[in-house]
């Protein structure tokens, strides 16, 4: 904790590390109220740095030093330097060993960064600089070296002890204990350490690889958790399959681990061998998991075992580089779960948050590059910006390549950096080399913050049969970047004629047409693209799978989106014509709710998603994501002003509106999926996936009505499904209803039964916090004292804190202030127990210029408080102090 400026860190002073660490040895003595860490280094002088003996500094934080030795000559305090953060000694030759033993206690450690206890298990979480609270070290992620780690503890009550890469030996020890070795023969550096001690039960398999290596598969839970594991379980292995497929990578050990762990500030971690996962990332059956946690798993798992080689294999050589691994690896997890379910509906769901949710902190004060340009605290930068968007950058240079130029480029990358820790540019470097391509100008993605528009004109000529797109690009402000240069912007489109058939594609000055879907190239402020042979005037489907990660606007009237709706063979378009529909719907309705006017709704609203519920032939899964609403969050994120209760207003009402108009089809659609669901054994499937998320939709209007004959199959839902997906949302449409005495039976009855699955509880407590009746704050405040809440616990944060303060808006924004007021308190209390927790819940708090003077008064008071309420970890200070400048 510091009440000081904390130091800002520059990518422009980066230099590479004035001594190299090849081997380090470790045995950690694990006891109830301490632990010991044996450190042996085997360094040497990193010739890059020429030729004398600097003094070595080692990073270490909350560190007792019990003994120093340098090749084997012990040390006295007047031989070496310490304080707060570093261990300063000297070297007296180019080769040499630095052994060490410190004492820390993981018991006490409620930060969860580098070794602390999640209840009976003794877990580690060392990125991105949790390492240095293990042992004083080098804690940058361009010093690799080989790990052998030996692990103590007693036996009865840590029979499993876990550590990075293969079992070498094991054996007993006295008074109870016993011990093992693991020895990682990868070079990797500290952040990918880890180490679990527990009483844990396995479920175990195996993998053959394409090579014809066997590979033991374990994942590792507490025991009551044990039927919770087949479904990651089948997901690593089609992970493991997938990745050799697409891209030639195969798995390098002999063994590869997961740990479930309750108590985790992320959702996983790719440590080498042995992901530490978050329980919520890994333990799914349908008594207990909704299908979007099933997919969640089957989502994260993906991410962390491609992390193997992007990440892990080739790593990044500064945290200035974290989406070097994290974009890249979000791009694979992506492409991966799109394999695995429906294409479209990934597509929609990845880009509806994107735009929701990382397109706000593109916005805010926290906006920053793909690879930023400085921190104060790097937690703060495991950001949508580092994942989501650089996840972006990646596939738009995929659309710019194709998918065999993308392979190359991928299979070039690996093979040139394998066992090297590299950067941004290095990865581009190899997609130019590989394909012979000059993408100087793309890597603006990388460096230039905001979110670019992308303004677009048509001029249709019928004597000369032509037909021009203009497109002006611009790119607003941003903390430290005011001036911005043109991107390199893919935009994939297509043409429709009159009968919504696909028209040929043909340029001013091409031969012949190319198709009738082709990426166009925008590369500078303001561009022109000519298409001949076009007899009448066509329509235009552009930025087609949402090509690139901009805010396109063209000049398209209702009955063109509608027309969209219905024809565009692109799905992920037919979708996006019907948000901009009623994103055009709501926002009138908006501003007749601000002039004090009736509020009316558009009736091609209503009659787009009337040929919607009729359309059987498409996926049931695109019609419940396009029977779905803009968020309240997404109506905000587009506003200039952020009206939050004529928001609320307006959607409120078309949703009413839409219920009791298409009553009936609803009914019908809900009526025939719900009898499917009785006479079917649930499985997470794409086919049953779709069935129920448009049930469920079905059912969220539904009980709109008020009508009991809805209000008896809703509990009907909830009482006699085989599944979380369909009992959560039955709870959840109560739970937002005006029944009563049903709602707080519900309650009662799901409480009772879950009580002792943390998990599930987790949900209850959501679908609690999200519920926008009056009232939310207070039935939040009465929650944080249920005997299952805990402020130790990330997730119960994020289920109750986090989703009142994102996503109960109308309840979080009410117009005294309290909303405010309560989440200021718990980033107080949360600062002083787990500052990345703190820092991460800020994010409402932080778009204070979204909203009318009132409200910004309110919220920049609050973030005041913070920054004057005493010693803030450098988390909390850099996001309020970038907040308030």
């Amino acid at each position: 904790m510091r009440t000081e400026q904390p130091k800002v860190i520059y990518l422009k002073d980066y230099q590479a590390p004035e001594y190299l660490i090849d081997e380090t040895n470790l045995t950690f003595e694990l006891y109830e109220d301490h632990t010991l860490v044996h450190a042996q280094l085997v360094m040497r002088r990193n010739p890059e740095r020429g030729e004398g003996l600097p003094p070595l500094v080692l990073d270490g934080q909350q560190l007792e030093l019990l003994s120093l030795a340098l090749d084997d000559r012990a040390l006295q305090p007047g031989d070496y330097q310490l304080d707060d953060s570093h261990l300063t000694l000297q070297p007296t030759a180019k080769q040499f060993t630095v052994d060490s033993t410190v004492r820390i206690h993981p018991e006490s450690n409620t930060a969860l960064e580098g070794l602390y206890k999640s209840g009976k298990m003794f877990c580690t979480q060392c990125e991105a600089e949790g390492f240095r609270k293990i042992t004083y070290y080098l804690d940058r992620p361009d010093v690799m070296s080989s790990f052998t780690t030996t692990v103590s503890a007693e036996q009865h009550k840590y029979p499993v002890l876990l550590s990075n890469g293969n079992p070498v030996a094991s054996g007993s020890e006295e008074g109870g204990r016993h011990w093992a070795t693991w020895q990682d023969p990868f070079k990797k550096p500290a952040y990918l350490f880890a180490l679990v001690a527990g009483d844990l039960w396995a479920v175990e398999d195996s993998f053959t690889t394409m090579s014809d290596r066997e590979v033991a598969l374990r994942i590792y839970v507490e025991p009551e958790n044990i039927d919770k594991c087949q479904h990651a379980m089948d997901s690593l292995k089609k992970s493991m399959r997938w990745d050799e497929k697409v891209y030639g990578r195969e798995y390098d050990l002999d063994i590869f681990m997961i740990v479930a762990v309750n108590d985790f500030n992320m959702g996983a971690m790719e440590n080498k061998g042995l992901n530490i996962f978050n329980s919520s990332c890994v333990l799914a059956k349908a008594e207990t998991a909704t299908d979007a946690a099933h997919q969640r798993v089957e989502g994260v798992v993906a991410h962390e075992y491609f992390h193997n080689w992007s990440g892990n294999r080739v790593t990044c050589r500064d945290w200035f580089q974290l989406s070097l691994k994290e974009g890249f690896t979000v791009y694979r997890d992506a492409e991966f779960s799109a394999d695995m379910n429906s294409r479209t509906v990934k597509r929609v769901e990845d880009v509806a948050f994107l735009r929701t949710n990382q397109f706000a902190e593109d916005a805010g004060p926290m906006a920053h590059p793909v690879r930023p340009d400085s921190f104060i605290e790097i937690s703060n930068f495991y950001t949508l910006t580092v994942y989501e968007k650089g996840s972006e950058v990646v596939r738009m240079i995929h659309t710019l390549l194709g998918a065999e130029g993308f392979r190359k480029g991928s299979d070039l990358y690996f093979e040139r950096h394998d066992g090297q820790a590299v950067t941004c540019d290095d990865f581009v470097k190899a997609m130019e080399d590989a394909n012979g391509v000059d993408l100087t100008q793309f890597k603006r993605w990388y460096s230039q913050s905001g979110t670019p528009r992308l303004a677009v004109e048509e001029a249709f000529d019928a004597a000369a049969q032509t037909y021009t797109l203009t497109f002006r690009q611009s790119c607003p402000p941003t903390p430290g970047q005011k001036d911005k240069q043109p991107f390199v912007i893919p935009v994939e489109m297509g043409l429709l004629d009159k009968l919504g058939n696909p028209l040929p594609l043909r340029l001013q000055g091409e031969e012949h047409a190319h198709g009738s879907n082709r990426v166009l190239q925008v590369t500078e402020a303001e561009q022109s693209f000519t298409f001949v042979g076009l007899a009448e005037k066509p329509l235009p489907s552009l930025l087609r799978g949402f090509s690139a990660p901009v805010k396109l606007s063209f000049p398209y009237d209702r009955d063109q989106l509608m027309f969209l709706m219905q024809h565009d063979e692109d799905g992920f378009n037919r979708w996006e014509a019907g948000q901009q529909l009623s994103v055009q719907v709501l926002q009138e309705m908006i501003g007749q709710h601000q002039r004090g006017e009736q509020l009316v709704l558009d009736e091609r609203l209503i009659a787009a998603f009337r040929t919607l519920l009729q359309d059987n032939a498409l996926d049931q899964a695109m019609v419940a994501e396009m029977l779905s609403l803009p968020s309240e969050a997404y109506l905000t994120e587009l506003s200039e002003e952020a009206d939050v209760e004529a928001i609320h207003a307006a959607r409120e009402f078309a949703r009413q509106r839409i219920a009791e108009t298409l009553h009936e089809p609803l009914w019908q659609r809900y009526q025939a999926n719900r009898e499917a669901s009785r006479k079917t054994p649930y499985v997470a499937e794409a086919e049953q996936i779709a069935r129920r998320s448009l049930q469920n939709i079905a059912l969220s209007y539904l009980m709109l009505s008020g009508k009991q004959e809805v209000l008896a199959a809703c509990l009907e839902q909830y009482e006699s499904c085989d599944n979380m997906t369909e009992r959560l949302t039955a709870l959840a449409v109560l739970v937002n209803s005006q029944f009563e005495s049903e709602k707080a039976k519900g309650l009662e009855m799901f409480a009772d039964y879950f009580k002792d699955d943390p998990l599930v509880m987790d949900q209850w407590f959501s679908v609690q916090a999200g519920c926008t009746l009056p009232g939310g704050l207070e039935r939040v405040q009465a929650l944080m004292a249920h005997p299952a809440f805990t402020l130790k616990n990330p997730n119960k944060i994020r289920a109750l804190i986090g989703a009142f303060a994102n996503q109960n808006l109308v309840n979080f924004h009410r117009a005294d202030g309290a909303g405010y007021r309560f989440l200021a308190d718990q980033v107080i209390t949360l600062n002083a127990l787990n500052p990345q927790i703190a820092s991460r819940l800020l994010g409402p708090l932080t778009r204070w210029r979204k909203y009318a003077p009132a409200r910004q008064a309110q919220m920049r008071g609050e973030l005041e408080r913070i920054l004057a309420s005493g010693e803030l970890s450098s988390d909390v200070y850099e996001v309020v102090s970038k907040s308030l400048a």
